[in-house]
């Protein structure tokens, strides 16, 4: 063999490299977005409705995941729609199906050690702005009494306020 079929085979050859990797992805297409009156729904029950949650997410177990935007980034999921308005049912239930939790519901349920090692690790997080604005402050008043001590914990690292400006 030559330089010159050399090189041509081996062009041949490395262009059907190439061409794999983008032939197996496009035997994975992702599948459809969920349709966004059931995240609408699905968001909007998680605040109180446990039976309606459930029955979404077996409909739809991509759910569990989906965020909704109220308008003008107030994003919000089921699971933070639980905490903001203290549905502990609720919260426990998707965090069991692997909702992905944050430190607003782990407040309002009164996980008490993890919210202070967060705060003691990430001390910025005290002012942080939930859905709708919603503070830790608000979240730990819902949570009743699992969460009376870290209301007066926020309370003594000087948080007042339960509800403040989104985007501001």
């Amino acid at each position: 063999m030559n330089r010159k079929q050399f090189l041509r085979n081996f062009s041949v050859g490395a262009g059907g490299l190439l061409a794999v990797p983008s032939a197996i992805v496009a035997q994975d297409p992702k599948p459809a977005p969920l349709p966004p009156e059931k995240v609408r729904e699905f968001v909007g029950a998680g605040h109180n409705d446990l039976v309606k949650v459930k029955s979404l997410l077996q409909e739809f177990p991509g759910l569990l995941y989906a965020t909704w935007d109220w308008g003008g980034g107030d994003f919000e999921t089921a699971l933070e729609g639980a905490g903001h308005v203290g549905t502990k049912d609720v919260a426990n239930f998707l965090i069991e199906q692997g909702a992905r939790t944050n430190l607003f519901v782990l407040t309002m349920l009164g996980k008490t050690q993890l919210v202070k090692a967060w705060l003691d690790t990430y001390p910025q997080y005290l002012y942080a702005k939930g859905p709708h604005g919603y503070t830790l402050l608000h979240h730990a008043n819902r949570g009743g009494e699992d969460a009376k001590e870290l209301a007066d914990y926020l309370q003594g690292k000087g948080l007042k306020e339960t509800r403040v400006k989104l985007n501001n």
